[in-house]
């Protein structure tokens, strides 16, 4: 089954992104997880890591160095607020 789209992403200096989906729900997504290594681990600079996009059409987000978390993995492994 494919995830809801997404309206916004906003986030958080903890590395947590605060995801709402066009179902209502409000989820929170840890990144910290992911921030290791040279390609991921430019996010762990907070000023780097808010610049976080969604992509058109809400189905997914992007940082402007083109790290991206699957949408799938944005959905499925957050946690409700």
């Amino acid at each position: 089954m494919l995830q809801p789209r997404l309206l916004s992403v906003i986030p958080a200096d903890d590395y947590t992104l605060l995801l709402k989906y066009e179902t209502g729900e409000s989820k929170v997504f840890d990144v910290k997880p992911y921030i290791s290594g040279s390609w991921f681990g430019e996010l762990r600079d907070v000023g780097y890591f808010r610049t976080v996009q969604m992509l058109p059409g809400g189905t997914g987000i992007e940082w402007k160095g083109g790290q991206d978390i699957a949408p799938h993995e944005l959905y499925d492994l957050s946690i409700p607020q």
